[in-house]
């Protein structure tokens, strides 16, 4: 059988296959061509390197004048960007190492924002259950009533494990706290930490690396509240009789106690120490509009305060550096978008589809690939066929 089309069936049909055409190629038609990228259609877009990060030993690539990496003790140390992400130099950044109190950077960026500052809490005994022997305290007691932005900054400048024990009962408990604090650091692509005692004390098994200090570094300067108890040199606790004492900062190049120079610009953030990790530390300095954080974890040689020296020489490198080398990595994490939650009835939506892989256009106004227009006006041409050819039947069979 032979099937006739009308002038106007042929027109409509055709209307459809442009624009499916103009649907499928914005770029094409915009740009006048479709140019494969990288063949005649204008300079590609160069590929970032690969991370170095999971390599042993020290890494860095650097470009013609780059001042030379100093040579420091710490089993594992990084210097990256605090803006853009971008890790300048490492050395074993994702050896998995006790952390020490630099934990409770983990511990304020999971519990700050559901414990507002004004909070007045009167202490309870078992509040201060637990406290590991040794523990470095800030002097909360039983009975006393705080604010919360006391507590904080106990934590922040005594490192007080016992500011961190009522915190934590308050945001639900120690072991609810050390299970946000995991899924936190999961959610900032910190894959190296593992917690099991909040405040950062010695427990088995309880590790994280120079790369998830500096993230979790990075994250909590974004904090206004992070940044203000991090960068606080001293301040008055509450005491027992109710007076209070004053308290300083324990990172002493902030504070420049115990005969350590202060670090010009420096901003924070925390720093740690117990037998089984050694002296750990995680900081920050903005020099010139530009913010660095190094982190530092348990030098082999110098003494106590080589911590301080170590991050010292590796923020002057780092300052030093700026344009001179290329970064070896980063402290962004990929970013997977959460699936859609399904509508009720039948107009539900699909779930999304993870971001690393939702196709889109290329950027730069480059084409879609040739096979794709094609396939795509193919397919609306058939559809408009299709529809003229019922219209013709329907037609035939009325008269």
């Amino acid at each position: 059988m032979t099937i006739g089309l009308t002038s106007r069936a042929v027109v409509s049909t055709c209307a459809m296959c442009a624009a499916g055409l103009l649907a499928l190629a914005p770029a094409a038609v915009a740009g006048g061509g479709g140019a494969d990228p990288g063949t005649h259609g204008g300079p590609r877009a160069a590929a970032p390197q690969p991370s170095l990060l999971y390599r042993s030993g020290t890494q860095v690539r650097p470009r013609a004048g780059a001042p030379e990496v100093p040579e420091v003790s710490a089993l594992s140390w990084l210097v990256a960007d605090a803006d853009s992400g971008e890790v300048l130099a490492a050395h074993n950044a994702h050896r998995e190492l006790p952390p020490a109190s630099t934990l409770k950077t983990l511990f304020a960026l999971t519990v700050l924002p559901v414990l507002p500052g004004g909070i007045r809490h009167t202490v309870r005994e078992e509040e201060l259950a637990g406290i590991g022997a040794g523990s470095s305290l800030v002097g909360v007691a039983e009975g006393r009533t705080y604010r919360v932005s006391d507590l904080w900054r106990g934590v922040f400048l005594n490192s007080g494990n016992d500011a961190v024990h009522v915190l934590a009962e308050l945001s639900g408990g120690w072991r609810s706290t050390a299970a946000r604090m995991q899924a936190k650091a999961r959610s900032l692509g910190a894959r190296d930490t593992r917690v099991l005692s909040p405040d950062g004390y010695d427990t088995p098994g309880q590790v994280s690396s120079a790369y998830d200090l500096a993230v979790f570094g990075r994250a909590g300067l974004r904090s206004a509240d992070f940044a203000r108890y991090c960068g606080t040199v001293q301040a008055d606790f509450p005491g027992r009789d109710g007076g209070s004492y004053e308290i300083r900062n324990t990172n002493r190049l902030l504070s420049g106690d115990d005969g350590v120079e202060p670090y010009p610009g420096l901003v924070g953030i925390k720093n740690g120490y117990t037998s089984k990790a050694g002296h750990t530390l995680v900081t920050a300095a903005r020099r010139d509009g530009r913010t660095l954080v190094v982190t530092v974890m348990n030098p082999q040689a110098g003494g106590g305060f080589a911590v301080y020296e170590e991050a010292r020489e590796l923020l002057d490198w780092g300052f030093d550096a700026d344009g001179r080398v290329e970064p070896v990595g980063s402290l962004e994490a990929p970013r997977v978008r959460p699936a859609a939650r399904p509508a009720a009835g039948p107009a539900a939506q699909p779930a999304a589809v993870p971001a690393a892989v939702a196709p889109k256009p290329p950027e730069g106004g480059a084409a879609w690939p040739a096979t794709g227009v094609i396939a795509g006006a193919a397919g609306l041409g058939a559809g408009a066929l299709a529809v003229a050819v019922r219209r013709k039947r329907a037609r035939s069979a009325g008269s």
